[in-house]
């Protein structure tokens, strides 16, 4: 079975056990669908997930489904054009910042998503598409939740070049950087060199042979026709002709009014300290840092991610 045929296999199984729907998406190419499955059913609280990559898949948020339901929070599965369960377009025009703000716009109405319950939760390449969709669609939204994203691609870029990278071995650093020079980051080595390193430092600290199956899953599935061109080639911050290295709304946060959750962690590939200056700059912004965390803190510092969110969660809905 190929992936294409295993994607199937899950949106079927998916739709035998209730809660997945296929939602059309008109584009300047034509019209494709996109994969939702919604847990729980709670009409005054619905978060919506949007996850990272740009390219990969909501399945890493399976995690979720520990904690969520416990708290009666409902929540909605979604894998962006391009990705995972929903349709794959080869046509490279769809993957921008714009038209993926214009999609969760379209799967919000869909989904009958308003300001009365409607919670946008982004991580990662997820949270760049949060903030640009609250900064445009802010009246939408009952809250939000930006989790392990910096709102500038050039602080993430400092921030890579002047902390994170001097601490790996100077070595592994410059085989690294040749091969994305030679544009030979698919292969093997590039990985094997930024997994024994970069990864278990930065992206999930665990043991690799302890990496949960669903994260695992997520990185296999993940769409490098999407990620190389707007993320770049490095997974060392965003570089070369990536589409989203200028990308930087910091200074737009105070635009974003409703309450909002920032999510960091201490060994993030994001600099938690930009990420709490995100917190005070939004005007009903909220801090969390997860002191043991990485960027998957959802799973390596997961019992302070989960009871933070949630408290988050259900604050909001006792404001009603």
């Amino acid at each position: 079975m190929d992936l294409h045929d295993y994607l199937d296999a899950r949106t079927r199984d998916d739709a035998l056990s209730g809660g997945a729907r296929r939602i059309p998406i008109h584009t300047p190419r034509g019209t494709f669908s996109v994969w939702t499955k919604r847990v729980g059913n709670a009409p005054d609280l619905r978060v919506l997930l949007l996850h990272g990559g740009p390219g990969a898949t909501s399945e890493y948020f399976e995690c979720f489904d520990s904690y969520l339901p416990l708290a009666a929070i409902e929540y909605i599965y979604y894998d962006q054009l391009g990705c995972g369960r929903s349709d794959r377009p080869d046509d490279p025009s769809l993957w921008t910042l714009d038209r993926y703000v214009d999609e969760v716009e379209q799967v919000r109405r869909a989904l009958g998503l308003d300001a009365s319950n409607f919670v946008l939760l982004g991580h990662s390449w997820g949270g760049i598409l949060a903030m640009e969709y609250a900064i445009r669609h802010g009246d939408t939204l009952r809250g939000l939740v930006i989790s392990n994203m910096m709102a500038s691609a050039p602080a993430y870029n400092r921030y890579a070049d002047e902390v994170l990278i001097p601490a790996l071995d100077p070595a592994i650093v410059a085989e690294a950087r040749a091969l994305e020079a030679a544009g030979d980051t698919e292969s093997g080595r590039y990985e094997e060199l930024l997994m024994g390193s970069y990864y278990l430092e930065h992206t999930l600290r665990m043991p690799l042979d302890e990496w949960p199956e669903p994260v695992v899953r997520a990185f296999a599935h993940t769409n490098r026709d999407i990620y190389v061109p707007m993320q770049g080639p490095s997974e060392m911050g965003m570089a070369g002709d990536a589409s989203l290295k200028d990308w930087d709304r910091f200074d737009d946060l105070v635009s974003i009014e409703v309450p909002t959750l920032v999510i960091g962690a201490t060994h993030d590939t994001m600099d938690p300290d930009h990420m709490r200056q995100m917190a005070e700059r939004l005007p009903q912004g909220q801090f969390l840092l997860c002191p043991n965390g990485s960027h998957m803190c959802m799973y390596d510092d997961q019992a302070t991610y989960m009871a933070g969110l949630i408290e988050f969660l259900t604050a909001l809905r006792e404001r009603a």
